[in-house]
């Protein structure tokens, strides 16, 4: 079978679609997903669980919300890592509208599901990262006298953010792809593009050809502009 070029050139406006959809996906889903996973991920460091005798005997209604929000955290990091994100999509857009009775449209699913299952793989990375971190920078931090928010900001989160880049970058080129998954609840998404265009003219090795280059491409892009970011921020 021939490659005729043509087929590609013909495919190219519905792709870019596709493409335009793929990207607010993966860039709604990584922003939302970033900002959950930072709070989960410094509820898991910093916020002590039901073992925490000391804080429960000093001051015992902490004592009982602190903890009850760590294993809510703990809680929604396991299910969402322990089930696919096939799964949530479905879930979401079939399931929770029949038990809170709402319409969830494929887009709205798409990126809510993105913003749940990456934020709990974020918040690892973020608990790693900041474990990583010496203890000591967060003791001078309290022998100045300075309130918990002021030293994660402006002393630990800057240090556990450089050390966090590889893993960050990775997880982004995951959600990326993650996102062709979507095609299940019929979102217009590059991979569904792909299949309605080749459905039509039934030239599968140009459009799938195709949609594997756009995504090398995006993939590569997100990749060269992490790697630039981990250059400048190298730790020495």
């Amino acid at each position: 079978m021939d490659f005729d070029l043509s087929v590609v050139w013909d495919a190219l406006p519905s792709l870019w679609k596709g493409t335009l959809v793929t990207i607010k996906i993966t860039f709604w889903g990584l922003f939302g997903g970033a900002l959950l996973g930072a709070l989960a991920g410094v509820i898991r460091t910093y916020v002590p669980g039901w073992f925490s005798i000391d804080i429960i005997r000093q001051r015992p209604l902490s004592g009982i919300l602190l903890p009850l929000v760590s294993m809510l955290a703990q809680g929604y990091i396991l299910i969402v890592r322990g089930t696919p994100i096939v799964v949530q999509v479905m879930f979401i857009y079939f399931a929770l509208p029949l038990m809170v009775d709402v319409r969830v449209d494929g887009m709205s699913a798409a990126i809510a599901t993105l913003i749940i299952n990456s934020g709990a793989y974020i918040a690892e990375i973020v608990r790693g990262a900041l474990q990583s971190v010496p203890k000591g920078l967060f003791e001078a931090g309290q022998s100045m006298g300075l309130p918990f928010y002021k030293i994660l900001f402006r002393i630990i989160g800057p240090i556990a953010f450089r050390r966090m880049i590889p893993a960050l970058g990775n997880q982004c080129i995951i959600s990326l792809k993650d996102s062709s998954l979507f095609i299940v609840i019929g979102v217009a998404e590059l991979t569904r593009q792909g299949q309605e265009i080749m459905a039509s003219n039934f030239r599968a090795v140009e459009i799938w050809g195709a949609v594997a280059v756009i995504y090398l491409i995006l993939t590569g892009l997100i990749a060269l502009i992490l790697k630039t970011m981990e250059r400048r921020m190298r730790i020495l």
